[in-house]
């Protein structure tokens, strides 16, 4: 059976910007299948941003599910990705999703996976996906390197994960935070 490869996802915090990206490429084995899916958002009135790397229908259940955690956790970041992640490690069926989530407010830059893992990472730069460490390697010397904003940051970033990766295109969608 062929495996879906989808996706990079790059998020940058620096200063007090953030910004979050993601290519559009969909591919089913060696064949792209779409190149402008739409895998960034902002909710909750553009406080919050959030990405998703791996299967779309996955990636929108966890979407829903991330919602509600905020609904229920008072719209506090940390707590409804740890409720989210505990889950989605433990729930049947959400423990078959194949999916992984960057999710981002003004305070907080969080990795979600369904191995139950909730990570801050370091610098203000996380990126997930085919092209993730690719991504993540150009935007950390980015934001420590350069006087780009985080905007400009995640495109240059996500240009150099794009040249790299066969499974990221340079159809990118970019959201940024309170913009």
């Amino acid at each position: 059976m062929e495996t879906w490869k989808a996706t990079t996802i790059c998020c940058v915090r620096k200063g007090d910007d953030v910004a979050i990206a993601g290519d559009g490429q969909v591919s089913l084995g060696d064949t792209v299948i779409k190149h402008g899916a739409k895998k960034v958002r902002s909710i909750r009135d553009g406080s919050i941003l959030t990405g998703f790397a791996g299967s779309t229908a996955d990636a929108m259940n966890l979407f829903e599910k991330f919602e509600a955690k905020l609904d229920e956790h008072g719209a506090n970041l940390t707590r409804a990705a740890v409720a989210l992640a505990k889950d989605w490690r433990t729930d049947r069926v959400l423990r078959k999703l194949e999916a992984m989530m960057i999710v981002a407010d003004k305070e907080r830059t969080l990795i979600i996976s369904g191995n139950g893992d909730v990570l801050e990472p370091d610098e203000g730069v996380a990126a997930i996906g085919s092209g993730g460490s690719y991504a993540r390697a150009a935007a950390t010397a980015l934001v420590r390197k350069s006087d780009l904003d985080a905007e400009a940051c995640v495109r240059e970033a996500m240009k150099v994960a794009g040249d790299i990766c066969i499974y990221t295109n340079d159809h990118v969608t970019v959201e940024v935070l309170g913009a």
